[in-house]
């Protein structure tokens, strides 16, 4: 068996070209994240919609439009991020366990997932990010890039969990879309009245909001709201992994799996 190096290079190299032939999702980051982000843009008032930096205690009160339109490049990332996961992982299910019970290692095939999701959650984070100055001029565009790149890593774990675990493919795009739209929607004051609640704050992407937040319309840097989107990806990472493995082991490799598992990309 090669160096550890090569086999984790040789994985994430296959788990890019998966997501690379993944057309859906390369319509959804070309066509739909800038569509969905202008049209929250036009739907919504703008009207000042009061919102608190949880990190700070400052009050901001954006246009709820422009506040909308963050919220709409959050959903939008989130989404393609969960989607191109649970895809990559549903679909190569298969072929991951034959690659394990060959004796590659599931934690460099696990790793090789984080990695490409690393690299594309940035491809489409920086996207959204030049997306978002068609509706608003955000004070601090690389702090927006942080908090959407941080967003699209943690609906990137949890779609892994869910290709992990779920066994047909529309249970895994109901679970991402709902997840998502219930995460942001409920944050957001234009929509929501208890957006401040106690409850809020423990949501997958709070932290992601918050930040998004203080980048558009304020000065200040929250790293503690980071922090907590960190703490949020690293949570849903490593209970990904766990289902993972056990997944990897519990489920052997039919005769029908063996046939129809696809086969390693080419070059």
């Amino acid at each position: 068996m090669s160096g550890h190096p090569t086999l984790f290079c040789t994985a994430t190299r296959y788990a890019l070209i998966e997501h690379a032939r993944n057309r859906f999702a390369l319509a959804l980051v070309a066509v739909f994240l800038p569509l969905w982000t202008s049209l929250t843009y036009l739907a919504m008032p703008d009207t000042p919609s009061p919102v608190r930096l949880r990190a700070t205690g400052q009050w901001v009160a954006p246009p709820g439009n422009e506040l909308t339109a963050i919220s709409g490049a959050l959903n939008a990332v989130t989404l393609i991020a969960g989607f191109m996961m649970f895809a990559a992982t549903f679909e190569r299910s298969a072929f991951d366990r034959r690659l394990a019970l060959a004796g590659y290692p599931s934690p460099h095939l696990f790793l090789a997932k984080v990695a490409a999701l690393a690299l594309s959650a940035a491809a489409v984070s920086a996207y959204a990010t030049a997306v978002t100055f068609l509706t608003l001029s955000p004070r601090q565009p690389l702090l927006l890039f942080s908090a959407l790149f941080c967003a699209a890593l943690t609906y990137g774990a949890l779609g892994m969990g869910f290709g992990s675990v779920l066994t047909r493919e529309v249970e895994g795009m109901f679970a991402i879309v709902m997840t998502s739209i219930i995460d942001l929607a409920l944050q957001n004051p234009v929509m929501s009245s208890e957006a401040d609640s106690p409850l809020v704050r423990l949501l997958p992407s709070y932290g992601a909001m918050q930040t998004g937040t203080a980048a558009g319309f304020s000065t200040t840097v929250p790293l503690q709201d980071l922090a907590v989107q960190l703490t949020w990806f690293t949570g849903a990472t490593l209970t990904s992994l766990l289902v993972f493995r056990l997944r990897v082991r519990a489920h052997p490799v039919t005769l029908g799996e063996r046939s129809s598992a696809p086969t390693a990309p080419a070059g």
